[in-house]
């Protein structure tokens, strides 16, 4: 029997015009959700967050640090990930491709619904300026 290892991905919190960018997935499972995705074989972590946010939200992003690392099995339905979540910043206005089917700035008080994964806990770590 092979290994089952957990798989590496990225999520981005992007800082723009005093709110975070979120995309709307259009792929199960559906929700809003910070920017992020696989990792590649043979990828940074850094540079596979600056081209999972460019992929979904056409922004280039500074990355200014890696804020945390959330690792629950159960935190993606489809199997056990890893997301390292780096806080960036943009400029420029977002605009959905690739997964994503809609881009918007929020705030801490206007967050959309329903918002997939385990990302309202994670934007609430931010938003509370936990680690």
């Amino acid at each position: 029997m092979g290994f089952r290892n957990p798989i590496p991905t990225v999520d981005v919190i992007i800082e723009l015009e005093g709110g975070i960018v979120l995309i709307n997935r259009k792929n199960p499972p559906y929700g809003w959700a910070i920017p992020g995705g696989f990792v590649d074989y043979g990828e940074s972590l850094e540079d596979a967050a600056r081209r999972e946010a460019k992929e979904e939200t056409g922004l280039e992003v500074e990355l200014l640090r890696q804020f945390h690392t959330y690792s629950e099995p159960g935190r993606d339905p489809r199997q056990h990930t890893i997301s390292t979540v780096y806080i960036a910043r943009a400029k420029g206005r977002p605009l959905a491709s690739d997964d994503a089917k809609e881009a918007g700035i929020f705030t801490r008080d206007n967050l959309p619904s329903p918002i997939a994964f385990d990302h309202r806990g994670i934007l609430n770590d931010y938003f509370e300026g936990r680690y």
